[in-house]
């Protein structure tokens, strides 16, 4: 069973109950809400002989595939045995975070009229290990951000906000990921 919703912009989305997805033209391109999945694989490239035969004794790196898309050189943290050269999970994790808040960012400047001309993020988080576990305690997201002249700053502030609160990657970890953001003006004068 198909049912058709008009919208505004006089895209029509198409709704399959069965399959959960939605699809929504918007300004001409195709978006699709509902359930997405996503592959990858994780292939242990650390085995120097004798396998897992002792602590020690094995490399913590990895290759992160996915399609055809350039693979990702992996191990884990230095302070765990990894390759320092590598990326770990936690910068990923981190990484997540600070690209899906872009993302949705310039996503919405777009929308609003801001023109965004540079966007530069240091992310930092925060892991707390302990023998029983560890897990993240927060990830402090620094994005500044560059504008046209001329266009609303406030806005552009207040976007922040509402990126933070559609990104998927903070609507799904159990942990505080703050904002702390910048905005200037291009030509780097902030009045």
């Amino acid at each position: 069973m198909r049912h058709q919703v008009s919208q505004r912009d006089g895209a029509v989305p198409q709704v399959s109950l069965l399959r959960r997805t939605f699809n929504v033209s918007i300004r001409g391109n195709a978006m699709t809400y509902g359930e997405h999945t996503y592959r990858v694989s994780v292939q242990w490239t650390g085995n120097k002989g004798s396998g897992t035969s002792g602590y020690r004794e094995y490399s913590r790196d990895h290759v992160i595939r996915s399609g055809e898309k350039p693979d990702i050189a992996g191990s884990s943290d230095a302070a765990f045995r990894g390759d320092p050269a590598r990326w770990n999970p936690e910068d990923l994790l981190v990484a997540s975070a600070s690209a899906c808040h872009k993302l949705w960012y310039l996503h919405l400047c777009a929308d609003a009229g801001v023109r965004v001309v540079d966007y530069l993020d240091h992310a930092e988080g925060t892991m707390m290990d302990s023998p029983a576990q560890g897990r993240f305690t927060e990830i402090i997201l620094h994005p500044r951000v560059v504008i046209r002249r001329g266009d609303d700053r406030a806005l552009a502030m207040e976007l922040h906000h509402k990126a933070h609160s559609h990104c998927y990657v903070a609507n799904s970890v159990n942990f505080p990921i703050r904002c702390e953001p910048v905005v200037d003006y291009e030509d780097g004068n902030d009045a």
